[in-house]
């Protein structure tokens, strides 16, 4: 028998001997369809090659199948893997993805963006920008008046939203309280950019290990990073100058580890005898430093997949009206990975 190229809904009911409206349940795998009847439909679309038209379909279920996703700093490596977990998923799931790269972390288009998935008709929006200082004061302002379901990552907790996020504060917790546990009691910090909410919550956890240990945090214990190697090299000198008696280091991210790592080989400090060092990231090239470094991993195409998975189960829920939608907060547990940085004959 000959395939056509194109073949309507109603030329697959004809050939099936069925219905229109039975050809679309079956294409939504709806229940209420007999299996002979089922399998009849199934086996025309195989033999036909049939595609489904996706805007009629979309206008008969009220829905684009589209996500919108708005990022920030795709230069780092924290965004750019976040957003391959949620490219991901939104494949896995079926749907769509538009995409909006904002040039900076504080912006004052809010409305334009918005305005701009609106007229995309797309049934959610994750806002994968990082709560950078006063990035996120629109939400108080404007969130209420946002009818589409929407996610947000890396974000203190808010009634009003929905969040998905990495337990900053548990993983530095977890990196300090080896290092103490490891024989240290001098334990240093290289923070990131302490506008950046995950940086605060990195240093919370820091100090309140060295608390709960009887170690009184002070401020030349401390010197801030903007992420990059290069201010992490810089930083660990002012560390040096400033707490000379440090013997350990949790340092905000592993970029500015490496450059410690570096550092340290430099001015012959020895690691992890004079200086145990702990990171946070887990990045893959993490394992390759020298010595191997001690990190708080962060499985960020996790938080990606989950972010994505949060919004479909909203919209599936048919949850877009912003008076019955219920916020979520789902707090992603990061893992400590031990390795010879920080301790001894490992």
């Amino acid at each position: 028998m000959e395939k056509r190229a194109k073949l309507t809904i109603y030329e697959v009911a004809d050939k099936a001997g069925v219905s229109r409206q039975t050809v679309s349940r079956v294409i939504n795998n709806r229940p209420d369809v007999a299996d002979e009847t089922r399998k009849r439909v199934l086996r025309i679309i195989e033999e036909f090659d049939y595609r489904p038209n996706a805007v009629a379909r979309s206008l008969s279920m009220k829905r684009t199948n589209n996500f919108g996703l708005v990022t920030a700093g795709l230069e780092f490596i924290g965004p750019s893997v976040t957003m391959s977990g949620i490219a991901k998923e939104t494949e896995q799931l079926g749907y769509g993805l538009y995409l909006k790269d904002l040039p900076r972390f504080n912006t004052d288009i809010i409305q334009n963006i918005i305005d701009w998935f609106l007229t995309r008709q797309v049934d959610g929006i994750i806002w994968a920008v990082p709560e950078i200082g006063n990035n996120r004061d629109w939400i108080n302002n404007f969130i209420d008046n946002i009818r589409l379901p929407i996610i947000f990552l890396t974000a203190e907790k808010r009634k009003n939203i929905s969040t998905v996020t990495i337990d900053n504060y548990y993983g530095a917790k977890q990196a300090t309280s080896h290092l103490i546990e490891s024989g240290r009691k001098n334990i240093g910090h290289i923070s990131g950019p302490m506008d950046w909410w995950e940086s605060k919550q990195r240093y919370n956890g820091w100090r309140d290990a060295l608390k709960e240990n009887g170690i009184n945090p002070k401020e030349n214990m401390v010197a801030e990073g903007n992420w990059s190697s290069k201010s992490g090299k810089k930083a660990f000198a002012q560390l040096l100058d400033s707490f000379p008696e440090m013997d350990a280091l949790f340092v905000a991210n592993d970029q500015m580890a490496l450059s410690v790592l570096q550092t340290a080989c430099e001015l012959k400090i020895n690691i992890p005898d004079q200086l145990s060092v702990s990171g946070f990231d887990g990045i893959p090239e993490s394992e390759f430093f020298s010595p191997p470094l001690t990190t708080i991993c962060q499985n960020l195409v996790e938080l990606g997949s989950v972010a994505v998975q949060q919004l479909a189960q909203m919209v599936e829920m048919n949850n877009s009206d912003k008076e019955s939608r219920e916020s979520i907060y789902i707090s992603l547990k990061p893992e400590l990975i031990i390795r010879q940085s920080s301790i001894l004959n490992l």
